[in-house]
C-alpha cells in the first residue's frame, strides 16, 4: 500500500474535522467533492442529518454551527482502503457539542464511513462521510450548577 496515499486521505479527514471545529467554513469546502453527500446519525435535531453536495454541506456548517455552537472532535484508528482514485475508510470518533445558546451539551461516539475521490488535480477529497452513533448523550447546561465557560475560540482571532 503507498503510505504517501494513506498520509494524504488521513490529513484530508483531519482538516475536514479541525475546519468544523474552528468554523473554517471557506476552506471546508475544499476537503469535499462538488457531489458530495453526508449522513449524520445524530439524533439531536431529531432526525439523521442528511446533505446533498459541497454547497449544501457548507450552507449547513455555515447557518448552524456559529460562535454559540462549540465542537471537538477526535478521530482515529482509521481503516483505510484505496483502490486507484477511489478510497473508504472507517474512522472511530468521539465529540462534544456545547450549545450555550440551547443551554445544551451533547457528547457522543460513533464510526465514520466515509467514501474518497482523488480529484484531477490529484488531491483527494471526501465523496461521502457518514456514522450512525454507538451512542449519544444530552445533557442541560442548567443541570450542571458548576459549569462555567472560561476560554473559547475567537474564530477572528484564530491563527491561520
Amino acid at each position: 500500500m503507498d503510505h504517501d496515499t494513506l498520509e494524504e486521505i488521513r490529513q484530508v479527514k483531519y482538516r475536514y474535522l479541525r475546519c468544523v471545529d474552528t468554523k473554517l467554513w471557506d476552506e471546508i469546502g475544499d476537503t469535499f467533492t462538488e457531489d458530495a453527500t453526508v449522513d449524520y446519525g445524530t439524533m439531536a435535531y431529531g432526525k439523521p442529518l442528511k446533505m446533498n453536495g459541497r454547497e449544501e454541506i457548507v450552507a449547513f456548517f455555515r447557518d448552524n454551527l456559529g460562535p454559540e455552537i462549540l465542537t471537538v472532535h477526535a478521530a482515529g484508528q482509521p481503516e483505510i482502503t484505496v483502490d486507484g482514485d477511489t478510497a473508504t475508510g472507517i474512522w472511530s470518533f468521539t465529540d462534544t457539542v456545547i450549545a450555550t445558546r440551547y443551554r445544551m451539551v451533547v457528547t457522543g461516539a460513533a464510526f465514520y464511513h466515509d467514501r474518497y475521490e482523488r480529484g484531477t488535480d490529484g488531491r483527494w477529497r471526501i465523496a461521502h462521510t457518514g456514522y450512525a452513533r454507538t451512542y449519544e448523550a444530552m445533557m442541560s447546561l442548567d443541570d450542571l450548577p458548576s459549569y462555567k465557560l472560561i476560554a473559547k475560540l475567537d474564530a477572528d482571532a484564530a491563527v491561520q
